[in-house]
């Protein structure tokens, strides 16, 4: 048959390159053949496929390309498309151009772009449109030449993208425009689409065409880039093979026919001879050479060659032959590459040139490839040994049988040892060492044999041979059941052993065990036995999971044995996990009670639930008793107090009786308590006493909490927040004088009890603290005077009066001095006893009672004692005392002395005339009046107080004062120029005072108006200057002592007359100043404090010429037109008022001044005492950054403090 063809290609039409190894098993450098014929005219090239190399060929040439140049049959944009590259950057390799470009299917496009033709330089636009109905967000969209060649980057005078949207029709239209069109930019495009998991593509050609015809062909300028100078410059340029291009000027070189110089040159000068000839492209004139028809080489060995293949049947003959055109060359055949040599197998044949190999009994280890070598040529071909099929001469036959019978199955076919298939239903048999299948082969018969069978062997036997097959039916059946003994139905109680079994016949069939239609499986507790005919089930403790209905089932049988096992238990009551101590319920009054007590026993036992004597049924409403299989239920919807007590529980089924007794305990918060007694009260504090309440809840009572509130009030606060242990407490921290009331919670495990009832209204109230100083002030034979102070501490009650006790010495019982309260702070105890001593306390009463006392620290003797008199002069007193006319004058004059002293005065050693000057005395001081001071009055006053024997003075001066008269004489003593010399003498009366000055006045004479000239003035002479030329003045001088100005004064007699002398003026020359003048701070500005709310000022004083700029700021800012600011300019003086600052106020102000001159400026510190809180700043409108700086400073500050 003949040699299929092979092709050095891959499935996509692509040249596979492949690299054997020599004979030494390296890998040998590629080498390239072509053979090139030139085209048969200009404008075509036809294309022929190569025939395929021979097996010498294929051993020296390891790499073949071939070239094929389209012809007309073939479109000019199709080779164009492939070979070209866009002009704005590089594309793919033109082998991956031409791979078909695998394209997901998808509905994302409802219109695609479609293939078009443009002429060179015109324009052309591609359309795609997506519906936008179902999607969720504008989808992607890119834009390829080739394969990978993404245009976005590529946008620019050549090509432009755009993309639309229509809102009515929801589509997005996206556009590719290629303007002004170059021959390079045809080819193969693709538009691809993506949205999330979404993919649609579609591939469209673009084809250029030129305007003009088609001339020849160069194949050097076509396999070159293009010239320089154009726009396509530096472009490869391969659609010049298929159009016709405008050639410059062309050199006067001879032409060259570069197909036969690459046709007659070895492939290793093909990259030598393209880059002499100007051809860069080397891999596109590979390409399409190897599409060039081969002449092929006629064998200088061999006349005639092996045919490309052979076909023989299995142990048949075959000759292959060859013709030698040398019968004299020596000649080898090969099978698989290995020599053969002459055996009865293979035999050797010459007939004249002719060679043969024949083939003996062929086996299909012959199917191989051989060939022959003559000399240096080798030609090669394919054996093929076909096999025969192998009969079936006699089938299966069908077997029926029962278990554990022998099955034995035969078949015959046409060869001995021939493979066959053993099947089952269809599926091959396992023919293992482990499997239940034998098979054997004897002759030509083969065996399939099961020795024990089984109900799972029933079914359709196959055989199956090359040449055709045969099945049988194999049927294997059970034997007949017999029943001698049946399963019993059995009752055992619970925890002892069960047994169940039964007798069958045959006795090898085995069965299965069933409880409840469930399996039963062998474990440690149940066992299970098979004895013979007899079939056992035995439970070493039985268990109430063991009772229900078993079965036995023979393997392989539809009749099964059954029985019941019913396991009983007597019943019981589980309490013991519960945790109830000593079976003792405790809940809450109140709440829903339900009370779980698991059971057990089987059957299920009947349950009585019982009080005493009451039974409680299921049908109660408040309490009722449940049942279940295993537990019962007590529920009591709301429980009560009276449900306290013993509960029985009863139990009963056929296995025997149990009964349990629970105790419940119902528990209440506690009653509340009586109401307290506040039997002491205090200033601010008072006792208060209860009893506990009669009924505890059934819990022990914990503590108390207690509360209280004013009186006029209906809010109680709770005084302790940790429970008081005993029934008394005494409440502190009220305010005195304001009526309150208090009450008691009791407070059990429960709960909290009601309150009681208030107390009875109380006021506390506070004595005051014991009266201060207590001394005694005076002491006669039958009396004692004591004075006091009042208490520091009064209170609310206030002070109702004193009460002034005595005791005698040696005795410990207090007398009361006064029956009643006394309000004054002094007081005389009267009808003591003479020489007695007396200890003596006073004590301050108001509505609370009697303070403590305050006690004198000795015992008072009741005597009189004289004192010494003893005058005490008032400081005042010690220098001269001094008064004017007419005034009054009260001298008050203490002194000390007992008994009474008596009191004498004398003036100036002589009496002193009651009518002028009035005295009074008293037992401590003496009084000298007199209404209106005259001078007479004035004199040194003598006072003499004297107690029997002793006797003590003072004296004092008293002086009376009144206006000084005039000065005697005024006289001008002498007149030059300007000035007058003035002297005079000290007045006749000074007033009974010194004299301290004079005031000197003057008048001109035409006005007689008076000017005073100078006060105060010490001495008797003066000189008076700067009078005016001309005039002629008069003097008068008024004399001063302590009382103040005489009340007239003395004038000069005569006038002097200032006399005008000759004067000659002198003009000087003088320079008009210059006023100019920078600013400058003659008083700067000075730290200060302010207070928050109070308005602050801050001053200072600039001095410049022209008037100065002036400009205020805080902390550096300007203060623009706040209205918190308020800023003057008067005279220089700059001032800034702050309006009620607050603390964020404060920091650093600046005060400018700018002119033509130049500038200065002076700043201070301002700091705003009294702050502000975070509230308040708020509603006073500070920004947040303000007041956050504010609060920072403020916490600094307070540190540093």
């Amino acid at each position: 048959m003949p040699e299929p063809e092979k092709k050095d290609e891959t499935a996509n039409g692509q040249p596979e390159e492949s690299v054997t190894p020599d004979s030494n098993g390296a890998p040998l450098q590629p080498a390239i053949s072509l053979e090139v014929s030139p085209p048969p005219d200009d404008d075509a090239i036809t294309a022929t496929t190569l025939p395929p190399l021979s097996s010498g060929e294929e051993a020296n040439t390891l790499k073949k390309l071939s070239i094929e140049l389209p012809n007309d049959s073939v479109p000019v944009t199709s080779m164009g498309r492939k070979d070209s590259v866009w002009s704005l950057g590089e594309s793919q390799p033109a082998e991956e151009v031409d791979k078909p470009i695998e394209t997901p299917t998808s509905s994302l496009l409802t219109l695609k772009p479609v293939s078009g033709t443009v002429t060179v330089g015109g324009d052309i636009t591609f359309v795609a449109k997506v519906e936008a109905k179902d999607l969720l967000r504008k989808p992607t969209v890119k834009w390829f030449k080739g394969k990978w060649m993404d245009l976005a980057s590529k946008t620019g005078k050549h090509l432009q993208l755009k993309e639309t949207f229509d809102r009515n029709a929801k589509v997005y239209t996206f556009e590719m425009q290629i303007i002004k069109a170059k021959e390079n930019y045809a080819g193969n495009y693709r538009c691809e689409v993506s949205l999330k998991d979404k993919l649609d593509s579609c591939s469209f050609d673009l084809e250029v065409k030129e305007a003009g015809g088609s001339q020849s062909i160069d194949i050097r300028s076509a396999f070159k880039r293009s010239t320089e100078g154009q726009e396509d410059a530096g472009e490869l340029d391969f659609s010049a093979l298929l159009k016709h291009r405008e050639h410059k000027q062309q050199d006067d070189t001879p032409e060259v026919d570069v197909w036969e110089i690459l046709k007659n040159a070895r492939p290793d000068q093909y990259e030598k001879i393209a880059f002499m000839y100007g051809i860069t492209d080397l891999r596109g004139l590979l390409r399409r050479m190897k599409k060039i028809p081969k002449e092929e080489k006629k064998s200088e060995a061999f006349a005639k060659k092996l045919d490309p293949a052979y076909q023989v049947d299995k142990g048949g003959k075959i000759r292959l032959a060859v013709d030698l055109t040398d019968p004299t060359v020596d000649l080898k055949w090969y099978k698989n590459g290995h020599e053969i040599r002459p055996s009865p197998k293979y035999i050797f044949e010459h007939k004249g040139t002719q060679r043969i190999l024949v083939i003996n009994n062929c086996a299909l280890n012959d199917d191989a490839a051989y060939s022959v070598a003559a000399g240096d040529e080798k030609c090669s071909t394919e054996l093929f040994v076909k096999e025969l099929p192998v009969k079936i001469v006699k089938g299966l036959e069908p077997v029926t049988t029962t278990v554990n019978e022998r099955i034995e199955l035969m078949c015959e076919v046409t060869e001995e040892g021939a493979p066959v298939k053993w099947m089952k239903n269809g599926v091959e048999i396992p023919t293992g060492v482990r499997s239940r299948y034998r098979v054997k082969c004897e002759g030509n018969k083969h065996y399939l044999v099961i020795d024990d069978a089984s109900l799972e062997d029933t079914g359709t036997y196959s055989i199956m041979a090359s040449g055709g097959s045969s099945e049988a039916h194999v049927q294997v059946d059970l034997k007949p059941l017999k029943i001698h003994g049946d399963l019993q139905d059995t009752k055992v109680m619970l925890g002892k052993p069960l047994k169940l079994q039964c007798e069958i016949s045959p006795g090898n069939v085995p069965g299965r065990w069933y409880r409840n239609g469930q399996l039963i499986q062998p474990n440690d507790r149940i066992n299970i036995t098979h004895k013979n005919r007899v079939h056992e089930l035995s439970i070493e403790t039985s268990s109430l999971h063991d009772s229900g209905d078993y079965t036995f089932v023979p393997e392989g049988y539809s009749h099964s044995l059954s029985a019941k096992v019913h396991v009983i238990d007597p019943p019981k009551v589980h309490l013991e996990g519960l945790n109830f101590v000593d079976n003792t319920v405790t809940v809450i009054a109140g709440n829903k009670m339900r009370l779980e007590i698991p059971i057990s026993g089987e059957p299920v036992p009947k349950v009585v639930w019982m009080k005493g004597e009451r039974v409680i049924l299921e049908s109660g409403n408040r309490v009722r008793a449940e049942t279940y299989v295993d537990q019962t239920t007590l529920t009591i919807e709301i429980t009560e107090r009276e449900d306290t007590g013993n509960y029985k529980l009863v139990l009963q089924n056929e296995a025997g009786e149990a009964s349990a007794s629970i105790k419940l305990k119902v528990v209440d918060i506690p009653d509340s308590p009586d109401a307290p007694l506040v039997p002491v009260i205090g200033g601010d504090w008072c006792s208060m006493t209860w009893e506990p309440p009669k009924y505890d809840g059934g819990s022990p009572i914990l503590g108390y909490y207690i509360e209280r509130k004013k009186k006029q009030s209906s809010r109680w606060m709770r005084i302790n927040f940790d429970l008081i242990k005993e029934t008394t407490y005494e409440p502190k921290k009220m305010i005195e004088g304001v009526p309150y009331e208090v009450r008691i919670f009791a407070v059990n495990a429960i709960g909290v009890s009601k309150p009681s009832e208030p107390s009875k209204a109380f006021t506390p109230l506070a004595v005051t603290s014991e009266p201060t100083m207590l001394v005694v002030d005076d002491v006669t034979d039958t009396t004692v005077t004591v004075k006091w102070r009042p208490p520091e501490t009064i209170g609310a009650a206030g002070l109702d009066g004193y009460l002034v006790e005595y005791c005698l010495e040696g005795s410990e019982e207090w007398i009361p001095a006064n029956t009643e309260l006394i309000d004054k702070t002094r007081y005389t105890i009267k009808g003591l006893t003479p020489e007695t001593k007396v200890f003596i306390r006073v004590k301050a009463v108001n509505a609370a009672g009697a303070s403590a006392p305050r006690n004198t620290q000795h015992a008072v003797l009741v005597k009189e004692v004289i004192e010494p008199p003893k005058i005490r002069v008032p400081r005042h007193l010690k220098q001269t005392y001094t008064k004017r006319v007419g005034e009054a004058v009260n001298l008050v004059v203490p002194f000390m002395g007992k008994p009474r002293p008596k009191v004498t005065w004398l003036k100036d050693g002589q009496p002193i005339d009651p009518a002028h000057v009035s005295i009074r005395n008293s037992d401590c001081d003496s009084i000298i009046f007199i209404r209106k001071a005259e001078r007479s009055h004035s004199g040194k006053y003598h006072m003499n107080v004297q107690v029997e024997s002793h006797v003590d003075s003072a004296d004092m001066d008293i002086q009376v004062i009144d206006l000084p008269g005039p000065p005697q004489t005024v006289t001008i003593e002498d007149v030059w120029g300007e000035n007058v010399s003035l002297s005079w003498t000290p007045p006749k009366d000074n007033g009974n005072a010194a004299i301290t000055g004079y005031t000197i006045q003057k008048a001109d004479k035409k006005t007689m108006e008076w000017y005073t000239c100078i006060e105060h003035y010490h001495r008797n002479s003066i000189a008076i200057t700067e009078l005016v030329v001309g005039n002629e003045y008069y003097f008068r001088i008024f004399s001063e002592n302590m009382c103040g100005l005489s009340e007239s004064a003395t004038q000069t007699k005569k006038s002097a007359l200032i006399v005008k002398e000759d004067m000659k003026v002198k003009i000087f020359d003088y320079n008009d100043h210059d006023f100019n003048e920078a600013p400058k701070f003659t008083q700067p500005l000075i730290n200060t404090f302010g207070i928050a709310g109070y308005n602050t000022t801050l001053n200072c004083s600039v001095r410049a010429h022209p008037k100065a700029k002036v400009t205020w700021m805080k902390n550096k800012i300007i203060i623009g037109d706040d209205p918190r600011y308020r800023m003057f300019s008067n005279q220089g003086v700059c001032t800034l008022e702050i309006r009620k600052p607050s603390p964020y106020d404060g920091g650093m102000y600046t005060c400018r001044a700018i002119n033509d001159l130049g500038e200065a400026q002076v700043e201070c510190k301002l700091e705003v005492k009294g702050g502000f809180t975070f509230y308040e700043l708020m509603q006073r409108g500070v920004p947040l950054h303000l007041i956050d700086k504010y609060m920072t400073e403020t916490k600094v500050v307070e540190q540093d403090k």
